[in-house]
C-alpha cells in the first residue's frame, strides 16, 4: 500500500509530482498560481482532474463547461481537447489510464516514433 496526504506535500509551482506510475494508470499532483492556465491540450489517457485546493475552470474544444472548488471532479476522455484555468491558488490531482495510452509517445516503439517525427517535419515544410 502506499499513501499520500495530498495538501501537505511539499511542491513547486507548475512542476507536476508523479506520486505513483503503472501500465494501469499515472497519478500526477500539480500547482499552479492564480490565473495559470494549462493552454488547449489534450491526452491521450482518459484523464480524471480532482480539485484538492483552489479552484479551476475548464473548458473542451465542444464548449462544455466545469467550474468549481475543491472536491470538483472532471473527467476527460482520451483525445477530449481541453483547457484548464485556475481561479485562484490550485492543487490538482491528475489520474490518466491506462499509462501511457494508446498513441502516447511513451507507448509507441522506436519506429513509430522515427516515422511520428518524420510525418510532422514534412508537415511543418
Amino acid at each position: 500500500m502506499n499513501s499520500w496526504e495530498l495538501k501537505a506535500l511539499d511542491l513547486e509551482a507548475r512542476l507536476p509530482e508523479i506520486l505513483s506510475s503503472s501500465d494501469e494508470a499515472r497519478a500526477i499532483v500539480l500547482d499552479l498560481a492564480a490565473g495559470e492556465s494549462l493552454s488547449e491540450h489534450e491526452v491521450h489517457e482518459r484523464a480524471w482532474l480532482v480539485v484538492i485546493d483552489g479552484a479551476i475552470e475548464v473548458t473542451t474544444a465542444a464548449g462544455e463547461r466545469a467550474s468549481g472548488e475543491a472536491g470538483l471532479l472532471v473527467e476527460l476522455a482520451p483525445g477530449e481537447r481541453h483547457e484548464l484555468i485556475a481561479s485562484s491558488a490550485t492543487r490538482l490531482l491528475l489520474l490518466l489510464t491506462p499509462w501511457p495510452g494508446n498513441g502516447h509517445p511513451g507507448a509507441m516503439t522506436i519506429q513509430q516514433k522515427l516515422y511520428t517525427r518524420r510525418h510532422a517535419a514534412k508537415r511543418a515544410l
